[in-house]
């Protein structure tokens, strides 16, 4: 299997994965294991001491010592691997005993959804304003333009900020769910406009949409339906640039208290429970969802780059700005 095809596979793991959560996930993400706090990571066998072969199966714990929370296997009682019943912890668990690899895959669906509804909504604008931009020229360009810089050059993590600041602090899930995406996509919106308004100025004066307003086509039919298509490409690669960065903004949010806030399982929210060094040093596991958020950007950004793909559009796109 070449390395671009294992991405690919490896991405589409990573979908399904988020996408069957609650079903995969061993243990409901809230469900408190009161007699396991810190428990570490469970190793699984598929053989015993005696070299027999068994189905995938994890070794019981038992607290050695409830001060320094160090645990021992209890080699007589074998656990199924994967089962809800049984308290198997194969990423460990944090204070109040919750499994931390249930919370790292029910935090996959907020923190992925957030960053793929931002993008999603980013590139929309993007394209509306980009295309209107393009295809009208004249005032509307130079306006929709000079709004577009402005947004461009504010530093977006701070703007991300102050946007989610002024909203109320306290929020349910779904409300902070929604809070985030509109905030991040009313960011994230200005490359995609400039993107797409290069490839809609160049696309306007061709053949096909030239025979189109021939036709009777009105402005808004020839933008949506023959223009903005030109530019699915580069929107496209826009996007798999945007989900990384809305994941990294979507952690800082919830990390520094203005995202989703405990018992959500986001990835940022997790992350605060390892944030002081002592913590760290003493479960290290905890660090899950920072290894879940590195490992996603990785693959996104393998796939993208396969097969040179990203490279040529982008030079693609690099041209028709600098013709415009």
């Amino acid at each position: 299997m070449t390395p671009g095809r294992a991405a690919v596979v490896t991405f589409a793991l990573l979908v399904g994965g988020v996408a069957l959560a609650p079903a995969v996930a061993p243990h409901d993400p809230g469900r408190q294991f009161t007699d396991y706090p810190f428990a570490p990571p469970m190793g699984v066998h598929v053989r015993d001491a005696s070299g027999r072969w068994h189905a995938p199966f994890a070794y019981a714990l038992q607290m050695a010592d409830p001060l320094e929370r160090r645990y021992a296997e209890d080699r007589g009682t074998r656990l199924p691997a994967w089962s809800r019943a049984a308290p198997v912890f194969i990423l460990g668990t944090d204070g109040l005993g919750r499994d931390v690899l249930s919370r790292v895959l029910g935090g996959a669906r907020l923190s992925l959804g957030v960053a793929v509804g931002s993008t999603l909504l980013a590139l929309l604008i993007g394209a509306l304003v980009g295309g209107a931009a393009g295809y009208l020229g004249g005032a509307a360009d130079e306006i929709l333009m000079r709004l577009t810089d402005l947004v461009l050059v504010l530093p977006a993590i701070y703007v991300v900020l102050t946007l989610r600041g002024a909203l109320p602090l306290v929020l349910s899930t779904p409300e902070i769910f929604l809070a985030l995406v509109i905030v991040m996509g009313l960011v994230g919106w200005p490359a995609a406009a400039r993107g797409v308004r290069a490839i809609v100025r160049v696309e306007r004066t061709q053949e096909y949409a030239e025979a189109a307003r021939a036709l009777g086509a009105t402005r808004a039919r020839v933008l949506v339906r023959h223009l903005l298509p030109a530019a699915r490409g580069f929107l496209i690669v826009q996007g798999t640039l945007l989900v990384p960065a809305f994941v990294m903004a979507e952690a800082t949010l919830s990390f520094v208290g203005l995202g989703f806030a405990p018992p959500a399982p986001s990835w940022g929210a997790m992350l605060q429970d390892a944030a002081s060094p002592q913590a760290t040093a003493d479960a290290p596991w905890l660090l899950a969802p920072a290894a879940a958020i590195v490992a996603t950007v990785f693959v996104i950004q393998v796939v993208t780059g396969v097969p040179g793909s990203r490279t040529r559009r982008k030079n693609d796109v690099t041209d028709l700005l600098s013709e415009t």
